[in-house]
């Protein structure tokens, strides 16, 4: 139910040539996600970052942007508050939301994973076959019972 590029890279595509999956984010999928991977491969030569690893990245800029918009970084519930009312929007998963519950609302897609022939250069491993909308990619917040709610 989950696989990392990481993962795909250690099977390797003969292994998992044609596997399909979800994904957030994928390295290669645009200019954006191209440019901050090659700055992040600057300390981490030959190796792809995965979702969990640009979601990092994605929500430490979401809070500094709400941190400045705030001039402030004292009152942790107002950051939040400030991050749950700004858009989110950076080159790695586009433009999204917080919402509510502290969930990040953005676009995912459907990958298919490459064959060894139609892989072009390392890490070149998924090929796109559809954009999920955000407002489909993740449960909707009226079925959501996180605690948090509430509060």
């Amino acid at each position: 139910m989950l696989i990392f590029i990481a993962d795909i890279q250690a099977l390797g595509l003969q292994a998992s040539q044609g596997l399909i999956l979800t994904e957030p984010f994928y390295w290669d999928l645009n200019a954006g996600t191209r440019a901050w991977t090659k700055r992040w491969q600057a300390d981490r030569p030959g190796k792809f970052p995965t979702t969990v690893q640009a979601g990092v990245y994605s929500a430490t800029l979401h809070y500094l942007k709400a941190v400045a918009a705030l001039k402030s970084a004292a009152d942790g519930k107002t950051v939040v508050a400030q991050m749950k009312k700004m858009p989110s929007d950076d080159p790695l998963f586009g433009k999204g939301e917080v919402r509510a519950d502290g969930r990040t609302i953005h676009p995912a897609y459907l990958f298919q994973v490459k064959t060894l022939a139609e892989s072009k250069y390392p890490g070149d491993d998924y090929i796109l076959k559809a954009t999920i909308p955000a407002s489909e990619a993740f449960r909707p917040l009226k079925d959501d019972h996180c605690p948090m709610l509430t509060q």
